[in-house]
C-alpha cells in the first residue's frame, strides 16, 4: 500500500501521508491541507467520510457486519461477559481480573448515593418533562456537587470519576422516570448486581416486594452491552468535541445525552413502537403495511429495519433476537402490539423483497419490543439507551483527553452574501 496520496490542483501537486489501521482501514491525513494549498478545505457534510480521530476502542465494519470492542467480538462479549465487565474493558482497555472486577463493582456501589439537594432539582421539573431532558440536566448538575477538576493524568482521579458516574447515572435515570410517573424517588440496593439494581430502581414501590426476574435481567444485560459503544456516532462525537474544549466529564456526558435525544439517533426504538401502535390502531393488518413498505410511491417506511452503517445484517440484532425470544417465552406475553412485531419480523426475514434489499430487523427493532415487554414506558426508551452507551462515552472522553487531542473546530464553505454596505433603517 502506498504511504502517501497525491492531489493535483491548478497544476500543482501536493502529497499527504496515508496510514493503515490495524484492521486494514486506510486513512489519508489531510490535517495540513488548508495550509499547504493556501486555503483549500474538504467539504463532507455530516462527516460521513471524515475520520475525526484515531481510536483503540471500537472497530466497526458495516459491510461485513462486524463489531468489536478492544479486539473482542460483540458476539463473545454478550455471550460470556456482563455489562460491567464490558464497561471495564471499553474504558480501561483490558478485561478485569477477578480482583479488579470485584473492586470495580464495589466501588460503583459505593458511589450510588445522590446528594439530597439533587432532589430539589428533580421535583422542580413538571411531570410533563421528558426524561431525557431531566437526565441531561441532572448529569450536568453533578458538576455543581463535584466541582473538582478530573486530572486526566492521574489514574486514581480518572478511576474515581468513572466509578462515580457509573454509580450515580442509573439512579438519576430512574428518578427521571419516577418523577414523570408520580412515584417516590428510589435508592440503590447494594445487595443487587448492576442490572438488577437498575430494574428495582425503576419499578420497586414501597408497598410491595420487588421480585427479580433473571430472564428479564439477562435480556436487559445483553441489550445494554450491545449499546455500550458504536464508534464515532453522533452522541459520541459530541462528547469528544465538547470534551476537546477542556469541558469536564459530567458536562461532556450531558451533551452526549442531549445528542442521543434526537429522533434520528436514540429515538429509533421509540419510532418502532409508535409504528406498531399505528398498525394496531388501523386494524392490525400486517400484510397491508408490508405492501405499503414495498410501494416506492408510498411514504410509509418500516421503522427498525435496515441500518445506515450496517449494509448487511446488524450483528447486534442477531444476538438480541435470541434474548427477545427467550423473554417472550418466559413472560408468556399476550400483547397484540408484540404479536404484530413478531409477524413483521417473520416476513422481513423471509420475503424476497426485504432479503434482496437487506432490510433486516436491526437492534432498534428488538430493543423497542424488549422494553415494551418489560413495561418500560416509551419515553424511557432513549434513557435506557443512554445508560447502555454511558461506558462508551466515558471511554471516548478519556481517550480523547489522554491523547491530548486539539479542540474540535470544523471549517465550512461560505455561500452567503459578499461584502455590501450597511444602510440606515430609514433608507432600507
Amino acid at each position: 500500500m502506498p504511504n502517501k496520496a497525491t492531489l493535483e490542483l491548478d497544476g500543482k501537486t501536493f502529497e499527504f501521508p496515508v496510514y493503515l489501521g490495524t484492521e486494514n482501514e486506510i486513512a489519508m491525513d489531510i490535517s495540513s491541507l488548508r495550509s499547504v494549498t493556501k486555503g483549500l478545505i474538504t467539504l463532507d457534510t455530516g462527516f460521513k467520510n471524515t475520520g475525526s480521530c484515531s481510536s483503540k476502542i471500537t472497530f466497526l465494519d458495516g459491510e461485513k457486519g462486524i463489531l468489536r470492542h478492544r479486539g473482542y467480538s460483540i458476539e463473545e462479549l454478550t455471550q460470556k461477559g456482563t455489562f460491567l465487565e464490558v464497561a471495564f474493558l471499553i474504558i480501561f482497555g483490558e478485561l478485569p481480573t477477578t480482583a479488579q472486577f470485584k473492586k470495580f463493582e464495589n466501588d460503583i456501589k459505593g458511589q450510588s448515593m445522590i446528594n439530597e439537594e439533587m432532589k430539589d432539582i428533580v421535583v422542580g421539573f413538571p411531570k410533563s418533562a421528558h426524561p431525557m431532558g431531566m437526565l441531561s440536566a441532572l448529569t450536568s448538575a453533578l458538576t455543581a456537587f463535584n466541582p473538582g477538576i478530573v486530572n486526566v493524568n492521574s489514574e486514581e482521579d480518572m478511576y474515581n470519576a468513572v466509578v462515580k458516574i457509573l454509580g450515580k447515572f442509573p439512579v438519576l435515570a430512574s428518578w427521571a422516570h419516577r418523577r414523570r410517573n408520580g412515584l417516590p424517588l428510589n435508592y440503590a440496593d447494594n445487595s443487587l448486581d448492576y442490572i438488577s439494581n437498575l430494574m428495582q430502581l425503576m419499578f420497586k414501590i414501597p408497598t410491595e416486594e420487588y421480585k427479580i426476574n433473571p430472564i428479564a435481567v439477562k435480556a436487559m444485560d445483553e441489550l445494554l452491552i450491545l449499546h455500550e459503544d458504536h464508534e464515532q456516532n453522533c452522541s459520541t462525537s459530541t462528547v469528544r468535541i465538547v470534551g476537546s474544549s477542556g469541558a469536564g466529564l459530567f458536562a461532556s456526558l450531558s451533551s452526549g445525552v442531549s445528542a442521543l435525544w434526537g429522533p434520528l439517533h436514540g429515538g429509533a426504538n421509540q419510532a418502532v413502537i409508535e409504528m406498531l401502535e399505528a398498525i394496531q390502531a388501523d386494524g392490525g393488518d400486517v400484510d397491508k403495511y408490508i405492501d405499503k413498505a414495498k410501494d416506492k410511491d408510498d411514504p410509509f417506511r418500516l421503522m427498525g429495519f435496515g441500518h445506515r452503517v450496517y449494509k448487511n445484517f446488524d450483528p447486534r440484532a442477531r444476538i438480541i433476537k435470541k434474548a427477545c425470544d427467550n423473554l417472550f417465552e418466559d413472560l408468556n406475553l399476550n400483547d397484540p402490539i408484540l404479536a404484530i412485531a413478531k409477524k413483521l419480523e417473520a416476513v422481513a426475514l423471509e420475503d424476497p423483497y426485504f432479503v434482496e434489499k437487506k432490510l433486516y430487523p436491526n437492534v432498534d427493532f428488538y430493543s423497542g419490543i424488549i422494553y415494551r415487554a418489560l413495561n418500560i414506558p416509551v419515553e424511557m426508551f432513549t434513557v435506557m439507551f443512554a445508560i447502555g452507551r454511558l461506558p462508551g462515552w466515558i471511554a471516548q472522553w478519556k481517550e480523547m483527553r489522554e491523547n491530548g487531542e486539539p479542540i474540535g473546530r470544523p471549517r465550512q464553505l461560505y455561500i452567503g452574501e459578499t461584502l455590501r454596505p450597511f444602510k440606515p433603517y430609514n433608507e432600507r
